[in-house]
């Protein structure tokens, strides 16, 4: 009853005209939308649209949500999904964006952003700018969330989110259980393309390895072929391509 209602609400927002204003928002701010062959920019679009408009976006300590973060905010998160559908992110409710860094209870520091169990994503604008800006470093908290987003579809941070087929879940298994412990051990191919921050846990380790799929594709193409394959399989995107 609910997924009816979902795709009804969802088909009518794709009837809604994109926006103008918002090409220029992404031309500006994401560096990615620019390499889109024609083929995907409509999908795109239209994707882009419906989160902008289905999820809710909140400011928060002092922040004013503007179309241009609605929009920016979207991008990245659509950017995982093009290829799988955004029932993968019917979990996700809200996103909550702070201007920097911000703090969390029984947090030390500050936190550039987090993926909630009950359906947030709080994010830091200044980050998410920050990794749009550098398209190549390995870094993109935005990615990094929304990709915690999507492992916890099937109900747990693990690692592992709902994959196309059940055949592929071996091989997922295998190789991201291979290079995650590789990157414990400190091992020299894995640390030239995952941050060790991937370290900690499998769920950690999914987010960092899809922030350098994106943003290192060619590296991890080089250095761990096997990964980068499953996270092929997986996205649907070729990035080392360009496609």
């Amino acid at each position: 009853m609910f997924s009816f209602i979902r795709q009804f609400r969802r088909r009518r927002l794709l009837r809604r005209p994109f926006p103008e204003a918002w090409l220029g928002y992404l031309d500006a701010r994401v560096p990615f939308f620019r390499t889109l062959s024609p083929e995907l920019r409509q999908p795109f679009l239209d994707k882009l649209k419906v989160f902008a408009w289905e999820k809710e976006f909140i400011g928060a300590g002092g922040l004013e949500v503007t179309d241009e973060i609605r929009v920016v905010i979207s991008a990245t998160a659509v950017q995982l999904v093009l290829h799988l559908g955004l029932s993968y992110y019917d979990r996700l409710r809200e996103v909550i964006v702070y201007p920097s860094a911000f703090r969390i209870p029984d947090r030390t520091g500050g936190v550039l952003g987090e993926a909630k169990n009950w359906g947030s994503v709080i994010l830091s604008w200044e980050s998410v700018l920050a990794g749009l800006r550098n398209p190549g470093d390995g870094h993109d908290t935005a990615t990094h969330e929304f990709a915690h987003v999507l492992d916890r579809a099937d109900g747990a941070f693990d690692g592992t989110p709902n994959l196309r087929a059940y055949s592929h879940y071996r091989a997922w298994s295998a190789v991201m259980s291979e290079h995650f412990h590789k990157l414990q051990q400190g091992q020299r191919r894995e640390r030239q393309v995952l941050d060790d921050y991937g370290g900690l846990n499998e769920a950690e380790f999914f987010a960092v390895a899809t922030e350098s799929f994106f943003e290192k594709p060619r590296q991890m193409q080089e250095k761990t072929p096997d990964l980068y394959e499953e996270l092929k399989r997986f996205y649907g995107w070729d990035p080392a391509a360009g496609t």
